[in-house]
């Protein structure tokens, strides 16, 4: 991607960032490289997702462009304020929650620790009261600002880190994998106030890393595919999966067989693919073919092998196909198929 000429036009530049590790000493000096040459542009109210699996670089991408790590070349700017030579002047109008941080003062209440986080922004404090009350009846929390944070459990006060992020009304937010460790109804309850939130304020921008394809393809309005330090797909959620359209995709739930015959069905003529989980006293197949007409010969197969089949299900493309088209199959052999948060 060429340089545009006005950095500011854009919410999020970058251009060819890299950035490089050293490890170890004498003979065991080695460059560890997170990211390699990567370059984005995000418009002003744009939820702009970063997707790819844990070690890819979307954290070490997040630290730079929030000032918190300088790169080891290119170039990257926010509000058009380069985030190497212009750090100060730009961080009053960003925020950034992490995943699993452990933020706050356990002594301190769930509201004095947000009020105290808000005069570090120089924020008035009544503003920042009755941001504080408004925040936490829109995420459930209301009756929770007296509690001491040391009392809270995971999903609430990674729920009061969420209101911190917001509290100072940024122009750019950076979610750093928000949801991470969150049961389902605190997920989904994270995912519809953070799109609810800029639903509401057209012009901000929300830069998401998230190694949750569901999260991704919900939420975001473009998707960056991140893997080994690079971009290897960008584009909309909808186009992204147009890449693998031309496969046929089936969920077989069966009974009989162990998870070892995947590799021998894989082998078969048109089967593209087959990954195996236990569930519930059976097995959980997917399965990418060729096309539709390559689903008998493996049913046939399950058949002979003494398999009963339970359930049957073709399944539309979703970001994680995407993915492991792209990646290959390794990744999803380390994950095993997507649950829905």
């Amino acid at each position: 991607m060429a340089t545009p000429a006005d950095p500011a036009a854009w919410a999020i530049l970058a251009h060819q960032v890299r950035r490089e590790y050293i490890t170890g000493r004498g003979r065991n000096r080695r460059t560890l490289v997170a990211l390699d040459g990567v370059s984005i542009a995000v418009p002003r109210g744009e939820l702009f997702g970063l997707l790819g699996p844990n070690g890819a670089g979307k954290s070490t991408l997040i630290k730079i462009l929030t000032t918190l790590l300088l790169p080891t070349s290119g170039q990257a700017w926010v509000l058009g304020y380069d985030v190497a030579r212009q750090p100060r002047a730009l961080r009053p109008f960003i925020n950034m929650v992490s995943g699993g941080e452990t933020s706050g003062y356990g002594l301190l209440t769930v509201e004095e620790n947000l009020w105290m986080f808000s005069q570090f922004y120089g924020m008035p404090s009544d503003l920042a009261r009755r941001r504080i009350r408004a925040l936490a009846e829109q995420l459930g929390l209301e009756d929770r600002l007296g509690t001491k944070v040391s009392e809270l459990s995971t999903g609430l006060r990674q729920k009061m880190n969420i209101i911190r992020g917001f509290l100072t009304a940024p122009e750019v937010l950076f979610l750093d994998e928000p949801t991470l460790g969150l049961d389902v109804n605190a997920a989904r309850d994270v995912r519809a106030f953070v799109r609810g939130w800029l639903d509401a304020h057209p012009q901000r921008t929300i830069l998401l890393t998230t190694h949750y394809m569901h999260e991704a393809e919900t939420l975001c309005d473009r998707v960056a595919i991140i893997h080994r330090g690079r971009i290897v797909a960008l584009d909309t959620p909808d186009n992204l999966k147009r890449l693998v359209q031309g496969e046929a995709r089936f969920r077989l739930r069966v009974q009989g067989v162990e998870p070892t015959a995947a590799p021998g069905l894989g082998a078969l003529p048109g089967v593209l693919g087959v990954q195996a989980r236990p569930q519930e006293g059976a097995l959980l197949l997917d399965v990418r073919l060729a096309d539709d007409a390559a689903l008998p010969n493996l049913l046939a197969a399950l058949t002979a092998q003494g398999a009963a089949l339970l359930s049957l299900e073709k399944r539309a493309p979703s970001l994680e196909d995407v993915f492991v088209h792209l990646v290959g199959e390794a990744w999803r052999a380390d994950h095993g198929p997507e649950e829905t948060p």
